[in-house]
């Protein structure tokens, strides 16, 4: 059998063997099962909508291109997870986000003009105890460090159980708990610490 002949029996293997099927063949299902926790968890690290809605469009652009790597390993929540993760961290590298940061740091908060937006249902009293509480805390969590931070953020905001931060962060099973462990100490010190001195 001549070079040609062999060349030409592997292409038509080639081109006639179907692809390997994925999960992420149908990208639709994937994005619509997923697109709404990778943004929450996003938009929690970043507190920024605009920034967090374009990272969650690269997470699922980056998963596309990356499909075929994927080899089941883990659940798609986790991949996708840790592909938002990988994409956050890479953008807080960047000076541009360091500059955005430094202005964010010195603009006007949303949260600060939660109170004087009035809710029906809610008596005045209540509304200034739950957003001073609420302010404690996420002053709280963004004083973390990055890992407890993400770690917090994936338990409570994504509720995902520990060995699925693990996976998703590529920590060890026990540097996730304990990182989960440091960041509860820090925001129930932190916020029993005003009502301390209230008695």
């Amino acid at each position: 059998m001549s070079t040609d002949a062999i060349a030409s029996n592997l292409l038509s293997d080639v081109t006639s063997a179907p692809a390997e099927a994925t999960a992420f063949d149908d990208l639709a299902t994937v994005v619509a099962s997923h697109q709404q926790r990778i943004f929450r968890f996003l938009l929690a690290s970043l507190r920024d909508p605009d920034l967090a809605h374009t990272l969650t469009q690269e997470t699922f652009l980056r998963a596309w291109t990356t499909r075929a790597s994927f080899r089941g390993d883990c659940s798609i929540p986790t991949w996708l997870t840790r592909i938002a993760l990988n994409l956050l961290r890479d953008h807080t590298r960047t000076k541009r986000f360091r500059f955005w940061r430094r202005v964010s740091t010195t603009s006007i908060d949303a949260g600060e003009l939660a109170p004087f937006l009035p809710h029906p249902d809610s008596p005045t009293d209540s509304r200034i105890i739950a957003s001073e509480q609420m302010a404690i805390i996420w002053q709280t969590v963004a004083d973390l460090s990055d890992r407890q931070r993400t770690v917090f953020l994936l338990r409570f905001v994504e509720e995902m159980d520990l060995p699925e931060i693990a996976a998703a962060t590529g920590m060890p099973l026990s540097t996730a708990k304990s990182h989960l462990y440091r960041a509860l100490a820090a925001i129930r010190a932190r916020h029993a610490a005003p009502t301390r001195g209230t008695l």
